[in-house]
């Protein structure tokens, strides 16, 4: 919960206003269920996105289809890189 505020705080210049006691047994489902470092790497990865207020409720309902979305991201920019090498490479031997 701490990370949350803190990230609240330095986007929006102001303290989030939660309740603490209740939110602390949603954000641990959320750590039981991606593991506690994934867990701050998607409270990270949520204060990165466009989503105006970072409201908790949507990262609880929502964390786990923000992973699979970040998971098909690096997929989609690791194949997108293999295929500028292949296409690349290809043009220098005069294939294309």
């Amino acid at each position: 919960m701490t990370l949350y505020q803190n990230l609240y705080k330095e986007k929006y210049g102001k303290s989030a206003t939660i309740n603490k006691f209740r939110e602390k047994w949603a954000m641990q489902d959320v750590i039981d269920s991606v593991g506690f470092e994934k867990s701050i790497d998607l409270m990270n990865y949520y204060f990165s996105l466009e989503k105006f207020g970072h409201p908790l409720q949507f990262f609880y309902y929502n964390f786990d289809k923000m992973e699979q979305t970040r998971i098909e991201i690096k997929k989609d920019i690791e194949t997108r890189r293999l295929l500028r090498e292949h296409t690349k490479k290809m043009v220098e031997e005069g294939g294309l």
